[in-house]
């Protein structure tokens, strides 16, 4: 009788791994690569960037289905719902990443924007065995923060055959969560798992199945895209000026007063007064300076506007 932990199950299961890894263009064997390591390094170098330059394209090929999850998402912020990425590795990784950078860049609140990566914050600088191969733990990462109906949950893996995001995502939408499928593989088990299935084929590797390269930089681009768009939606900026930077350190509180300034034209006597009457909040001092309004007028037509500045400015010019 063959037990799970018998020497021939285990053979059947890598032999069924092995298939299935066969099947991924992101595994696929590069024998015009192989001697790669007798190269120069200007030479190796030069590849490598040519490769990379084929990524921007295949990412072009999904703006379709990426605006078309973009609005979903958007829709569901607007209504108080919170974007969460799920994966393993890498993916899981850019997806931490992402949400890190929302609130310094766009002042969103905690929890709006989450990552989850399995195996929990260690996983993101030591590598967690097995962690990626559970759905069960996805489940439960999502139970952690909550999840429900009203959010977005973005499932992150370029292989497309994540048991952790799988499960991340099959869970979400069980539950009546948006649910979308990151990958890199055409025809993955995670697109067809999610609402809206994106895969961006990069195809192989320059080193081979190290899907951190080629695929890891058109995950990074698919999300930056994702998240970025989806605040330009809500309002967070003003054209292409980051109007709810979180003004936190020197740096940003110089970047807070250009802005201002590339917003409004005044002096730097007026940003300085605006900003101090709308203690150091970008938006509100813009609205101050263009509107004509004090700092509490400005707060509270932003509030009416969903924090739509151009939105809040008709207001306060008919007002």
């Amino acid at each position: 009788m063959t037990t799970p932990s018998s020497p021939t199950a285990r053979t059947s299961s890598y032999g069924e791994l092995r298939a299935q890894l066969d099947s991924l263009t992101t595994e696929a064997f590069r024998p015009d690569l192989a001697g790669i390591d007798q190269l120069t390094t200007l030479e190796i170098a030069r590849i490598m960037n040519g490769e990379d330059a084929t990524v921007a394209a295949a990412v072009a090929a999904q703006l379709p289905g990426i605006a078309a999850a973009i609005d979903a998402i958007a829709a569901r912020a607007a209504r108080g719902g919170r974007l969460i990425y799920a994966g393993a590795g890498t993916a899981g990784r850019l997806g931490v990443l992402d949400a890190s950078e929302c609130p310094p860049t766009f002042n969103t609140g905690p929890g709006e924007v989450i990552g989850l990566i399995a195996g929990g914050p260690g996983a993101m600088v030591t590598s967690v065995e097995g962690a990626e191969d559970s759905r069960e733990l996805a489940v439960a990462d999502l139970a952690a923060v909550g999840v429900t109906a009203a959010d977005t949950v973005i499932g992150v893996s370029a292989s497309g055959r994540t048991p952790y995001a799988i499960g991340a995502v099959e869970h979400a939408r069980g539950l009546g969560a948006l649910t979308v499928g990151l990958s890199c593989n055409a025809g993955s088990a995670l697109a067809a798992a999610a609402e809206h299935g994106i895969e961006v084929v990069v195809g192989p590797e320059l080193i081979s199945g190290s899907t951190r390269l080629k695929a890891g930089t058109a995950q990074k681009l698919v999300l930056n895209m994702v998240s970025t768009i989806t605040m330009i939606r809500r309002g967070k900026t003003y054209g292409n000026l980051m109007v709810d930077v979180r003004a936190s350190n020197d740096k940003l509180r110089a970047r807070a007063r250009r802005i201002v300034s590339f917003a409004t034209g005044a002096s730097d006597e007026e940003i300085e007064s605006a900003l101090r009457e709308t203690r150091g909040e970008v938006k509100d001092a813009i609205l101050v300076i263009l509107g004509g309004v004090d700092g509490p007028t400005a707060a509270t037509l932003l509030a009416r506007s969903d924090g739509h500045l151009r939105d809040a400015l008709m207001a306060s010019r008919t007002s």
